[in-house]
């Protein structure tokens, strides 16, 4: 599939592209300098998440799949807790759209830690305090992959994620329309507060 293609729902790629929603990278611990080209899955179907520890906005238990978004878009934020990159960037943009979107029932904004390094301080524990530090009113995530094993989480290995911050948006049909290290939270709001009107 090409940029330039167009979704099921008459989303233009290309329209996408020329919103300048691309923001400066601001990277967090990349797992290793390889061409842009080797991370993403733009134009491929978004992998469900296999994620078995999640909270609401209250910091309650819950449980979360993309399944149950199909129709509606949804923008992931990952991160790590100890990411410098996460708090100067991710985390004033994923709030600025969490509150953009908290009561627009065709966005959904998630937040999942994504530990692949640090797995002693990147801990489940930590997803609250973010939530809370922050004042995210979302659903967040904690996916840590094996420190004895595979250090990469499902997430980054499914959404070939290059490190954190890492921002993944995904639209109504269930296709990756946007997976790199930053965004302009200002004109993604922009962007689908237009496609959602």
């Amino acid at each position: 599939m090409t940029r330039t293609a167009i979704t099921s729902n008459g989303f233009s790629r290309r329209r996408f592209v020329k919103t300048g929603i691309f923001g400066a990278a601001v990277v967090c611990f990349p797992l290793r300098v390889v061409a842009r080209a080797d991370y993403g899955i733009v134009g491929r179907s978004a992998p469900e998440l296999q994620i078995d520890y999640w909270i609401d906005r209250n910091g309650g238990r819950t449980s979360f799949d993309l399944a149950g978004t199909r129709g509606d878009w949804v923008f992931l934020k990952c991160w790590q807790d100890w990411c410098p990159g996460c708090h100067s960037h991710g985390f004033p943009a994923l709030k600025k759209i969490a509150d953009a979107f908290i009561h627009n029932p065709q966005v959904t904004v998630v937040g999942i830690q994504t530990t692949f390094e640090g797995f002693g301080t990147n801990t489940r524990e930590k997803v609250r305090k973010i939530q809370l530090q922050y004042k995210l009113p979302i659903t967040m995530g904690h996916d840590s992959g094996d420190p004895d094993g595979d250090y990469r989480p499902s997430t980054m290995r499914n959404y070939r994620t290059g490190g954190t911050p890492w921002m993944i948006l995904i639209d109504p049909a269930g296709v990756v329309v946007f997976n790199d290290f930053s965004i302009d939270a200002e004109r993604l709001i922009e962007f689908l507060s237009e496609e959602t009107a």
